[in-house]
């Protein structure tokens, strides 16, 4: 088991609400550049907020098999983030349940940090890509 994990997620939806996927890469180290997992995932008809909540869900199910300790959560979704952190209210009821699903899987880890990164970053870029593949695939 490691000790720390860096876990970067990203959730596609195309027309909002539409078709919808996500995107998960995971590093063992902050600097590293190749990912010890990676996932991708279509879900089916989703809105985007929708879709960037059940990226952190899979992301933290993926994390919970390598770290129990310290995992750090990347995501280019404000909402997301800042609901996850207490600061946001979770006012949509579909949104409330996936936040709770989150905050359960949380418990799994002894402390798990989340932080909104632009959709630039090369991190996040990665797992981008990754849920447009599997919006892509027939």
């Amino acid at each position: 088991m490691l000790d720390k994990l860096y876990v970067y997620t990203d959730g596609a939806s195309r027309n909002n609400p539409g078709e919808a996927s996500i995107g998960i890469v995971i590093f063992d180290k902050k600097e590293s550049v190749n990912p010890i997992d990676k996932y991708k995932d279509r879900i089916g008809k989703s809105t985007n907020n929708q879709a960037e909540y059940n990226a952190l869900i899979k992301g933290l199910e993926l994390a919970s098999k390598l770290c129990k300790k310290e995992i750090f959560c990347f995501a280019d979704s404000r909402l997301v983030v800042n609901q996850m952190k207490g600061e946001w209210k979770v006012k949509k009821k579909e949104l409330k349940l996936l936040n709770e699903k989150a905050k359960k899987l949380e418990k799994m880890f002894e402390k798990v940090t989340y932080t909104n990164l632009p959709r630039e970053h090369p991190k996040i870029k990665m797992a981008d890509k990754l849920a447009n593949e599997a919006l892509d695939e027939k």
